[in-house]
């Protein structure tokens, strides 16, 4: 009984020391509600939102009361929400450096991100300019073509899904489960470089799904670590085995594909040479602080993060999309019309011609403000201590930004909560590139802004275009009669709809 006295008042002792040191240090904070030692906001938080993860309801509410610049305290740490368009381009921007770091990792982050050696989780710094400059190799522009074999080859698997529903008659199509697997079919071919069959994609996908879909329920493991892991056994237990089983099912395909590259084996896909991947471009990297390889388990971080990026939330927003070309069938035949007039029937829809689809690409853009993926960006930390708008920014917060609320903003767009792709078609029409990274300003920042702004930008925008302009253009997209399309959102990994699309599918003959 002793021990455990020692043990448990040494444990009290540290949180009330800690609590004591952090109020100490709030007094300079952006304004927050009042706060109670441990808990910090939570019951304000409880009280104007549904849930712990709704929090918008509750960030409007302190914004109306205390300005653009808040602070919510949810436990020791401190989290800072900036909420305008003016004061994200200040920081984001303006301040671009002084804002590029990250927060000290979470405990789940260093579970599946040692030493936060990825593209998304690194301190600014070494390390991440030479993650970021290694996967921009991918994703500029200029060498996305070499990787339309895969979208082709993806394409095809899911206008195979599709027609298989249709021979059957089969009235509602779970196009959400179809859009998911082929993202997973395209990225693990430009990720591992090999065309791999329905198992082992399912399996990279269903351990992939395995960390997203726990992701809010492992966020308990974050709240005071040094106790969560063992009050919380089961749940450390899980998220173990679910990083092992990453590790099982993916190095063992990054070792295959380096035997491949250090035999100079060459792999012909139908009439596409070799290609390089994104994983080939990890192999030889030399580590800024120690001039080391990546080491097996980093490596198969990196591959989960480009996974991560890439499908979900693709495959989420091309499924918005849907809903929304369901909902309104008329946007759908000005884009099958636009389609018409720049492909000729029974021609392959090329990358170059997505170029000369300008309505086509306002439809992604309206998508990508009136349902963004997250309705946050990742945190971001500032360098040192700083001052924004007279308010001080400590190193260690997590500074936040409200990407749906900002792209919903009535101040800057008209009816927000209206589909309108018209908002974005003559600025397109015009071959003037919306400014999607804010430099200017910033509208909407569904990819971010700034230094840390989405490498992948290009990549996203292009997949989206092909995929929706071959689903158009393939098939007309209907609902039954009697049912109405539910836009409805609820949180998972990323922002799904809370009954997902299954909309009745049938060939287009001319």
């Amino acid at each position: 009984m002793g021990l455990w006295f020692y043990i448990i008042a040494s444990i009290s002792l540290y949180i009330f020391l800690q609590a004591l040191l952090n109020v100490i240090r709030n007094k300079k904070l952006p304004p927050s509600p009042p706060t109670i030692p441990f808990v910090g906001n939570l019951f304000w938080l409880l009280k104007s939102s549904k849930n712990f993860a709704d929090i918008e309801p509750f960030l409007r509410s302190l914004r109306s009361k205390y300005g653009d610049i808040v602070t919510i305290h949810i436990g020791s740490r401190p989290s800072i929400f900036i909420t305008s368009h003016e004061v994200a381009h200040r920081a984001l921007v303006k301040n671009g450096t002084i804002f590029a770091n990250r927060p000290i990792a979470l405990q789940t982050i260093k579970i599946f991100f040692p030493k936060q050696r990825s593209v998304s989780t690194s301190p600014y710094g070494p390390m991440w300019r030479l993650l970021r400059q290694n996967l921009m190799q991918v994703t500029q522009p200029s060498r996305l073509h070499s990787y339309s074999h895969c979208r082709k080859w993806a394409l095809n698997v899911l206008k195979k899904h599709i027609l298989v529903d249709i021979e059957l008659g089969n009235k509602a199509v779970p196009v959400d489960d179809y859009f998911n697997f082929t993202l997973y079919t395209l990225f693990s071919h430009m990720c591992l470089g090999e065309k791999f069959d329905k198992e082992i994609v399912e399996n990279i996908q269903r351990t992939q799904h395995r960390l997203i879909h726990n992701f809010i329920r492992f966020n308990v493991l974050n709240f005071v670590p040094m106790l969560s892991k063992f009050v919380f056994r089961g749940l450390y237990k899980e998220i173990l085995e679910i990083r092992q089983n990453q590790i099982n099912l993916l190095l063992p395909l990054i070792k295959a594909r380096q035997e491949k590259i250090k035999n100079k084996i060459h792999v012909v896909d139908g009439d596409n040479d070799d290609f390089e991947a994104y994983i080939d471009t990890l192999f030889e990297l030399r580590l800024p602080d120690s001039d080391n390889k990546l080491n097996d388990e980093e490596l198969v971080s990196l591959i989960s993060e480009f996974l991560l990026g890439g499908t979900d939330t693709t495959a989420t927003t091309l499924l918005w999309a849907m809903a929304n070309l369901v909902k309104y069938p008329n946007i759908q035949e000005k884009i099958y019309d636009e389609i018409k007039e720049v492909v000729k029937h029974g021609e392959e829809i090329e990358e170059e011609q997505l170029k000369r689809m300008p309505y086509l690409k306002a439809v992604v853009l309206e998508t990508f403000r009136r349902h963004p993926p997250g309705h946050f960006i990742i945190p971001r930390a500032v360098i040192h201590d700083a001052i924004l708008d007279g308010h001080k920014i400590p190193k260690n917060a997590m500074v936040n930004f409200p990407v749906a609320e900002l792209g919903w903003d009535p101040n800057v767009w008209e009816n927000p909560m209206e589909f309108k792709p018209e908002r974005f078609y003559r600025e397109v029409e015009k071959d003037t590139n919306f400014d999607l990274k804010g430099f200017k300003e910033i509208k909407m920042m569904p990819f971010g802004a700034g230094r840390r702004v989405c490498p992948a930008i290009s990549v996203a925008m292009l997949h989206l275009e092909y995929f929706l302009a071959n689903l158009v253009r393939d098939f007309k997209w209907t609902i039954e009669e009697g049912c109405e399309v539910d836009l409805s959102e609820k949180q998972a990994f990323t922002i799904v709809m809370k009954n997902p699309l299954k909309p009745c599918v049938t060939p287009r003959t001319t």
